[in-house]
């Protein structure tokens, strides 16, 4: 089994940014320790807690602070910025880091329209020219743009050398086939939202290109909660459920499961919510990887494990690995 950690880098309550993004070093130097393969920053933006804002700057931090787990983005907005821009960016880091970077993209707005219009400072949305734009980036990166291309005489800086693999984000047989034609990975989100996924992978299966890979490469993102009892992982889990019921209200950050009483007017969309969540002792959570491994048929997974305390958060991640050894 392949597991990683995609990183929101959700922020406690009461806690101090600073710290927190300490500890996100902390914890990705940790991650490598256990043999995790990979570690991806999620881009949010307009939030009060959740502080991947920035993913390049985290990656690079991250890099830096390690010697041998690949570093990536889950993902780049690409719809807000310029594919020229996001493929320097990358190369830069590919050439910081050869071998380790992942280059994970969305077609995300990246919060509200307010939001949106901030990041691009006004500019009308793009979100209807994502192929494009995906298109464009990788052009750039391979010097690879249509001869006819407007830009086909830019080159991207720094020249020459590697590019990092592309991924795109996806949930629905349109990012799948997406995906296919352009010959890139899937990066699955089973912690959104699981409900497509068979006509989504089978899309991109079916339909799959050898481009900037040779064969489909499905990564899957789902959420998991691991303690040593059921009993102790359902009581972390409890932030968790809190988070996931409070972020559409503009709530990000973590709460004490202390100090939680969950709504029992909402007890129908906790249990909703947990489809996308694995909560467990490391056997269970073992076992529940393998019944997605088979489903997806895939070994390779992003974890993401959003509960208050970072010990018990590091301890999660620690009891996964081990029950995979």
């Amino acid at each position: 089994m392949k597991l990683g950690i995609l990183d929101q880098v959700p922020m406690p309550n009461g806690s101090d940014p600073s710290q927190v993004l300490k500890q996100t070093v902390e914890l990705a130097q940790f991650a490598e320790k256990l043999g995790y393969e990979r570690y991806w920053l999620a881009e949010h933006h307009n939030t009060n807690g959740l502080l991947s804002a920035a993913p390049e700057i985290l990656m690079t931090r991250i890099a830096s602070a390690t010697d041998h787990i690949r570093v990536g983005s889950g993902g780049i907005l690409l719809p807000q910025y310029s594919p020229l821009k996001v493929a320097e960016t990358f190369k830069t880091m590919e050439s910081l880091f050869p071998g380790r970077v992942d280059l994970g993209v969305g077609r995300s707005p990246g919060g509200t329209e307010r939001t949106r219009a901030a990041l691009t400072d006004g500019r009308e949305s793009m979100l209807s020219e994502f192929p494009r734009h995906l298109d464009e980036l990788n052009g750039f990166m391979r010097n690879e743009l249509p001869k006819n291309h407007p830009y086909r005489m830019v080159k991207v800086t720094p020249r020459g050398g590697e590019s990092p693999p592309i991924w795109l984000l996806g949930l629905s047989p349109r990012s799948g086939r997406l995906a296919a034609e352009r010959g890139i990975g899937l990066t699955f989100g089973h912690f959104i939202n699981p409900d497509k996924w068979e006509s989504t992978l089978r899309t991109y299966r079916e339909n799959f290109k050898p481009g900037v890979l040779p064969e489909p490469a499905v990564t899957v993102c789902v959420f998991v909660v691991c303690a040593e009892t059921q009993e102790e992982a359902e009581k972390l889990a409890l932030s968790q459920d809190r988070w996931l019921l409070s972020i559409e209200k503009g709530d990000s950050q973590l709460h004490d499961p202390d100090s939680i009483k969950l709504p029992s007017d909402q007890l129908d969309q906790i249990r909703h919510n947990r489809r996308r969540t694995l909560i467990g002792t490391p056997e269970k959570i073992r076992d529940g990887l393998m019944e997605l491994s088979r489903r997806y048929e895939t070994d390779d997974f992003l974890l993401i494990t959003n509960i208050y305390s970072h010990e018990a958060k590091k301890r999660s991640y620690e009891l996964i690995a081990e029950a995979f050894r």
